[in-house]
């Protein structure tokens, strides 16, 4: 019955495709954008695998558009330079707002191969050392945030933005005093605001700095976007209390923090990724052979891009288990768009 639903799932995708891209004039060249968080030189040669298995699908050649800016990213694949952009949930979203041929490819899979537990975690952290503000008893809690310098990632990013500034205001909005606090009240620093001061690292990398670097109190960042440059140091992965410490050999930006720790305050699961294409630029045809590419048993074992911690490699996709690409339609991201409602 799994098999039928997929393929059920997969006929009804091709064929908004089709009807979005019957017309589409395709170019010899794919062009994939990256979000700031995979564009670092570190992970240059998990892109180009990406670029191969994109190659080899198509017979067309493949350029990597890396960005430092969200907005860039998501406006690429909007517009149509690009055709092909890997972007978080909210970016997608974003983007499909901006052109309605925009369509979700794929996303990568959680342990079990599956969609169904495919999230990864966006942290607030704060250094080691600092977390009695944060604390009741043995529990975690956020009230001492308030007023504090905090960094974001980006107000485009899901789980850099999106989903931590609804996990504040809806913990918040129980007190009188904030019961009309808004996620737009979080966007800017000040006296009067809620936070005294907020900085945007632009990727996740860049927000985990600007902790570590004690230019802000308080950071949200997610935890695949760190994972090449920190070890979980103690307690639970992916649990408030939780410890990391940043790698002796952790490449930039995390090279002038090295040895730096700190610790998780709150944590909240995330629809994972996708892969995004602009229908208007890649036709049927194409689209087809990228999610048959994509989701093969060939790329399923590709240490290359699905990489274990054992390997050593610095990679986009980290293999525990069973992870590999799966299909999934625009309705999935619904959890995500909630959050603006």
């Amino acid at each position: 019955m799994k098999k039928v639903g997929y393929l059920v799932l997969v006929v009804m995708l091709f064929s908004v495709f089709a009807a979005c891209s019957n017309s589409a004039k395709e170019s010899k060249t794919i062009t994939i954008g990256w979000l700031p968080n995979e564009s670092g030189e570190d992970i240059k040669s998990a892109r180009e695998e990406i670029g191969k298995l994109v190659e080899k699908a198509t017979g067309k050649k493949v350029e990597h558009k890396t960005t430092t800016d969200y907005i860039i990213a998501i406006e690429s694949v909007a517009n149509g330079n690009v055709d092909i952009a890997y972007l978080g949930a909210q970016g997608y979203i974003e983007a499909k707002n901006k052109n309605k041929k925009v369509e979700p490819l794929v996303i990568p899979s959680g342990k079990s191969g599956t969609a169904k537990d495919a999230v990864y975690y966006s942290w607030i952290a704060v250094k080691k050392g600092n977390e009695a503000p944060y604390m009741d008893g043995d529990k975690f809690k956020l009230d001492n945030i308030a007023g504090k310098k905090f960094s974001f990632v980006s107000n485009s990013s899901t789980s850099g933005f999106k989903v931590p500034s609804d996990g504040i205001v809806t913990y918040f909005n129980k007190q009188d005093k904030y019961k009309d606090l808004k996620k737009d009240d979080l966007l800017e620093g000040g006296s009067s605001n809620f936070f005294s001061e907020v900085l945007y690292g632009g990727s996740h990398q860049g927000s985990a700095v600007n902790l570590l670097a004690d230019k802000v109190d308080a950071a949200a960042f997610c935890d695949t976007c760190v994972s090449n440059y920190v070890g979980l140091e103690s307690g639970t992965d992916n649990r408030p209390g939780a410890v990391y410490k940043v790698k002796d050999d952790a490449a930039e930006p995390f090279d002038t923090v090295k040895g730096g720790e700190f610790s998780l305050i709150s944590v909240t699961p995330v629809l994972n990724a996708p892969f995004v294409v602009n229908t208007d630029k890649v036709s049927a045809d194409t689209i087809k052979k990228l999610v048959d590419a994509f989701t093969s048993a060939e790329t399923t074992a590709n240490q290359n891009i699905f990489v274990s911690k054992e390997s050593g490699k610095k990679g986009i996709f980290a293999k525990t288990d069973k992870e590999a690409f799966v299909v999934v339609d625009d309705a999935f991201f619904n959890p995500v768009r909630e959050l603006s409602n």
